[in-house]
């Protein structure tokens, strides 16, 4: 895979979990790295640490998403950090899900929230990052398999589907400036989000309905999302992209 050297890119929601893979691997392709985070500035400098302890380029972002400013917030950081340089690649990884906000129980506040966090900031981030963006750009938004399975979270589900919808959109308003816009999906991942994940009969409930036998782990949505960021992906747009290892494929082959 061609390397990102020279570029820099923007990573949001990155100090855990998918969006820490995501930046460390971009960095390591040597793409200069913006760790965008909402609150907890140790678990940011962490990553920028373990990527210049790596050999690669990055630099912490805070900004809180789903408010008043947030966007306005993020760029002003972002602006410093990149010190005149453009944006080439931007990562809308940020999100987050709330097990209480079913159709039975969810309030206006947990809807608004969901969609201010999930949906409203990727579409202003983007847009104020397209004023960054050279022509040739990376654009990559991270959903969910949520939106092809069913899930008793059904906002969260409302608002990923929302994210596939506005790649395929933009991905085709963009395509005259050669920038790119794809969708990763993963499915069930080792992450913060499913803590669930480390009761051991859990994971291997989630392993018994993929074919590779496991849930996912960060490192495996990375190295997609680099994919995609690099120049060997330059003629796939408006994708996206199932990185699940098989979920749901059917029953496992017994031998």
């Amino acid at each position: 895979m061609s390397g990102l050297t020279g570029k820099t890119a923007l990573v949001t929601g990155a100090s855990r979990g998918i969006g820490r893979s995501i930046a460390e691997r971009l960095a390591a392709e040597g793409a200069l790295v913006a760790v965008h985070y909402g609150s907890n500035e140790g678990a940011a400098k962490d990553v920028v640490n373990a990527i210049h302890t790596a050999g690669g380029r990055a630099f912490p972002v805070r900004a809180e998403l789903g408010v008043d400013g947030d966007v306005d917030t993020l760029f002003t950081g972002l602006e410093e950090g990149l010190a005149g340089r453009p944006l080439d690649i931007l990562v809308n990884n940020a999100g987050f899900i709330d097990y209480d906000a079913t159709v039975d129980s969810v309030t206006h506040q947990q809807f608004e929230r969901l969609f201010a966090v999930n949906v409203r900031a990727p579409l202003f981030i983007t847009q104020r990052a397209l004023t960054l963006m050279p022509d040739g750009g990376r654009i990559i938004n991270i959903s969910s398999g949520v939106t092809w399975f069913a899930i008793p979270e059904i906002v969260y589900a409302m608002t990923k589907g929302a994210i596939n919808v506005f790649s395929r959109s933009l991905a085709h308003t963009q395509g005259v400036r050669g920038i790119t816009v794809n969708t990763v999906s993963p499915g069930v991942t080792e992450t913060d989000m499913n803590g669930w994940l480390s009761d051991r009969d859990a994971a291997k409930a989630i392993g018994d309905l993929t074919a590779l036998g496991r849930p996912a782990k960060p490192a495996d949505i990375g190295d997609a999302v680099a994919f995609f960021a690099s120049e060997d992906a330059r003629w796939i747009s408006g994708q996206t992209l199932e990185v699940n290892g098989g979920l749901f494929l059917g029953p496992r082959v017994q031998r």
